[in-house]
């Protein structure tokens, strides 16, 4: 009995600390506690959840707060979209292959070219080829995508400085020996001298929302997967043209070229592309491309 009665304070104690700890645990972020009736019915901000899979958000999930009213989709029209009848210009089988054929022999010549011609390309060019990109499908018809063209050679510098800045970091510190190690055969590095040489650079934005007339966020669903296929149709515009270029992502560099061009805070850099005719000394590495059985599985 008097040990009993010595371990009951003891007992108690600890009994009091084990409550606290699974009430501070309860309070933490990422706990899951039942929900209260409230809750349960108009759900809680932390459990609004637009997306059924986590792999389809891309950057567009609204939260609850962000949410336009039913009265900004009903004056959008969009219910009462007309629809048209379609068709397009059908050719004969034999006209098909071919078209097919010489459209992958023209693609099969694009390459990522480092060596740029400073030789003026008229603007007009480059707008028909922008226009084209445009013509891309996107989530909901949102278009949003925003190409700014740059061609003073002041601009231009400026991008550069911003570019090789932080590609210099990058292949210092960010990137990794295996990453700088794979890019070693292309001959590539932090120094960008087509940046103040190629007559255009495009920068390609990815808009991760839109702006209403009342100030209000509109969702663009899938964003960035619309983007890069407007940037694939881009690609092909300029070869089709016979004008080159080399894909660049500029690491870390976004937020200051965004400043540096205006840019609001709904547009994220996605892709920096100089743009021209090919320099009379260009060289390009002698890569080879997969061969169709490598890419494709036909059922």
């Amino acid at each position: 009995m008097a040990l009993l009665s010595v371990l009951t304070p003891v007992l108690a104690v600890v009994l009091c600390l084990l409550i606290g700890f699974m009430l501070v645990k309860s309070r933490e972020p990422g706990t899951t506690t039942s929900p209260s009736v409230g809750e349960t019915k108009a759900g809680s901000k932390a459990e609004f959840r637009p997306w059924v899979d986590q792999d389809l958000q891309d950057n567009t999930e609204i939260t609850a707060n962000e949410k336009e009213d039913f009265i900004d989709w009903v004056e959008s029209n969009d219910e009462d979209l007309p629809h048209v009848p379609y068709s397009p210009l059908r050719y004969p089988v034999e006209t098909v292959l071919k078209r097919s054929q010489d459209f992958y022999t023209l693609m099969n010549q694009r390459r990522s070219v480092r060596f740029i011609s400073p030789e003026p390309v008229p603007q007009e060019v480059i707008d028909n080829i922008i226009h084209t990109a445009g013509t891309a499908p996107s989530g909901a018809h949102t278009e949003p995508w925003t190409f700014v063209v740059v061609s003073d050679p002041e601009m231009k510098h400026r991008i550069r400085l911003i570019v090789e800045e932080e590609e210099k970091v990058n292949y210092h510190q960010r990137m990794g020996e295996k990453w700088v190690h794979d890019l070693a055969k292309l001959r590539t590095n932090w120094i960008k001298e087509y940046l103040d040489v190629a007559p255009y650079l495009v920068l390609i934005f990815k808009q991760t929302y839109g702006i209403l007339p009342n100030g209000k966020k509109k969702t663009h669903y899938y964003n960035e997967i619309s983007v890069s296929i407007s940037c694939g149709i881009l690609l092909a515009a300029l070869q089709n043209a016979g004008l080159v270029t080399v894909t660049t992502t500029p690491l870390n560099c976004g937020p200051q070229l965004r400043l540096l061009l205006k840019r609001p805070a709904n547009e994220k850099l996605l892709m920096l592309l100089p743009v021209g005719y090919p320099a009379s000394d260009a060289i390009v590495p002698d890569l080879k491309r997969k061969a169709l059985g490598d890419i494709m599985v036909h059922i």
